[in-house]
């Protein structure tokens, strides 16, 4: 018969896990970094011109751009803000 504790502790194991991602541009700068779960971007992302100032910023929800966000100019000050609202007729997990 097989051990309840030891079968508990390897379904916790195999539990999805937030990582953090990093993408860069050709030459080698940071392009956009964030994070992943469950291979889906979610949480706060930055993206950055190859001079390495901030482009654009904003927060993902199952691979979904939610609530506010902020196009940068290229001396980094706030260009504009957008609200993304949810797509329709998509179901929420």
């Amino acid at each position: 018969m097989a051990d309840p504790e030891r079968l508990c502790k390897i379904m916790h194991s195999k539990k999805p896990q937030t990582k953090a991602y990093v993408k860069y541009h050709a030459d080698g700068s940071v392009w956009a970094k964030g994070q992943h779960h469950s291979g889906k971007a979610t949480g706060y992302w930055e993206w950055y011109r190859k001079d390495g100032t901030k482009m654009r910023s904003g927060y993902f929800e199952r691979d979904e751009q939610v609530g506010e966000w902020t196009t940068y100019d290229q001396k980094g000050a706030v260009y504009k803000v957008t609200i993304m609202k949810p797509k329709t007729g998509k179901k929420k997990l």
